[in-house]
């Protein structure tokens, strides 16, 4: 096992320098495309966020832009900010929070831009929409194939690897937490991963509806509390706080070298965690954009730039402090949930560990039903065959059993892998389509000027890529319609 999860390691090594160059690359390209719209309409994030749903065409109420929201946190806030920091503290050093940082912001734009392609191109479904990358590579470019690849690795990704690295994650808290010598840890793990599995079955077997329903409850109370025990950490050790950012910014740097990582390591390891935290770029939050039931394709876009700075800007900056402000840092060599849990212990007493527990608990597991979610929409792009849809759910529940009882050290080799080339395949179709979310962004933007409530139509912009395709922007959805209350409406 230990020989697999080297080989693999090596190939993340040398194929991230590759993927980190694309990332940033095609972060700057749409910083200066979109004159930085990631910092130029934060205001209009918050606003957009509590847009209320049409009613569809079935008499339901549709997916609002903050259930879509919840969808996509629940898959970015949850072992990626905890023990994926961790990780990258552990072998990547200090600095490896200023480059997530860095990455988070850079990202937003690149964030903006896929998630309002997904609006732009998302297609209606039985109870609320679907849409992604598969969609808007196939109907704005035609490049089927494509399309088909990315699918194919967005399941398997989300639906498989990532759900391994949530239920390991949650099973080694909850063996720290109740056996901190291991004496009964792969027992414990075993009972942890059946339970798990059930549940997730229980859940995913009910469509989105049904998951939106449990993200929106679980992902702002269990972020809320985790950011709260952030702060209490902060303010007891306030006093270390200015040396604990200086720290950062010196390792970022390579000013001094920490535990003997290079400055690539220590920029590669927070690339790494910042992707698999923020999803920035990586064609995963486009899906859970595209089920939102909004009047303009770039206010998702906006709210989910805004997921990108609550994950790591916030949530990410948390553990981070918690571990940095312990003297935990390089006593774990394999870092992860232990090292964030003991780190706690060491600011508010043994509680630490068992809340971490909790927290994790509650939060990978909205994550293990929002990654799922992704692989769901992907198989009904692939197949409308229903039995297909069943076995993936099957398999999804079996995987999640398997990452309770797995080595982490490959868990999470396999998570670097897939990531890696799920970017890569995303990017390769939103360079060429960044045309397309600038011209949605500029209606958006001249409506706003004129204190109306930006709403689309896609008459808005004839002549664009897969005009065709923009079938869920023909003015059919009641959202769209822009009536006396709504052009007098100057909130937007």
């Amino acid at each position: 096992m230990d020989a697999l999860t080297d080989k693999i390691d090596l190939f993340n090594e040398k194929y991230w320098i590759f993927v980190l160059f694309l990332l940033v690359g095609a972060g700057l390209y749409f910083c200066v495309r979109t004159v930085v719209v990631q910092l130029r309409y934060i205001p209009d994030m918050f606003k957009a966020v509590a847009e209320p749903p049409s009613e569809l065409e079935s008499g339901q109420k549709g997916i609002s832009a903050f259930k879509a929201f919840t969808i996509s946190a629940a898959s970015r806030v949850g072992t990626g900010n905890v023990a994926g920091v961790a990780l990258a503290i552990a072998t990547g050093g200090p600095g490896a929070v200023f480059w997530m940082w860095t990455l988070a912001i850079i990202g937003g734009a690149t964030s903006f831009v896929e998630s309002t392609l997904a609006q732009v191109y998302k297609v209606r479904d039985k109870d609320s929409y679907r849409g992604g990358p598969a969609y808007y590579i196939t109907k704005a470019l035609g490049w089927r194939w494509l399309a088909v690849l990315f699918a194919v690795l967005i399941t398997v990704t989300y639906g498989f690897v990532f759900n391994a690295v949530q239920s390991n994650s949650i099973a080694g808290s909850i063996a720290n937490s109740f056996d901190p010598g291991g004496t009964n840890a792969m027992r414990i793990k075993i009972i942890v991963g059946v339970v798990l599995a059930l549940f997730t079955a229980l859940i995913i077997f009910g469509g989105v509806q049904r998951i939106a329903t449990v993200t929106q409850v679980i992902v702002p109370i269990m972020a809320v509390g985790y950011i709260a025990v952030g702060l209490i950490v902060v303010v007891l050790n306030i006093q270390h706080v200015p040396g604990m950012i200086g720290t950062i910014v010196e390792h970022a740097f390579g000013i001094e070298q920490f535990a003997g990582a290079a400055l690539g390591q220590v920029v590669l390891k927070g690339a790494q965690r910042g992707l698999f935290s923020n999803e920035a770029g990586m064609g995963s939050v486009p899906n859970a954009a595209a089920t939102a039931s909004v009047s303009h394709p770039a206010k998702q876009g906006l709210i989910q730039t805004l997921g990108v700075y609550f994950d790591t800007i916030v949530v990410c900056s948390v553990t981070a402090f918690i571990i940095l402000l312990s003297d935990r840092v390089g006593s774990d060599s394999e870092g992860g949930i232990a090292l964030t849990q003991n780190a706690l212990a060491d600011s508010v007493g043994g509680w630490g560990v068992h809340f971490l527990t909790v927290m994790i608990l509650f939060l990978a597991f909205s994550s293990v039903i929002g990654n799922y979610y992704y692989g769901e929409a992907n198989i009904e792009f692939l197949t409308r065959n229903r039995m297909y849809l069943n076995i993936f759910r099957a398999v999804v529940a079996l995987c999640v059993f398997g990452g309770a009882i797995g080595s982490v050290p490959l868990v999470w080799s396999l998570a670097d892998t897939f990531s890696g080339f799920m970017a890569t395949v995303n990017l390769i179709a939103l360079i060429p389509l960044g045309g397309v979310a600038i011209a949605v962004l500029r209606n958006f933007s001249k409506q706003r000027a004129q204190g109306i409530n930006p709403v689309f139509h896609r008459d808005d912009v004839p002549g664009l890529k897969g005009w065709d395709g923009m079938e869920c922007w023909d003015g059919t959805d009641p959202i769209t319609w822009r009536d006396k209350e709504t052009s007098a409406d100057t909130s937007a």
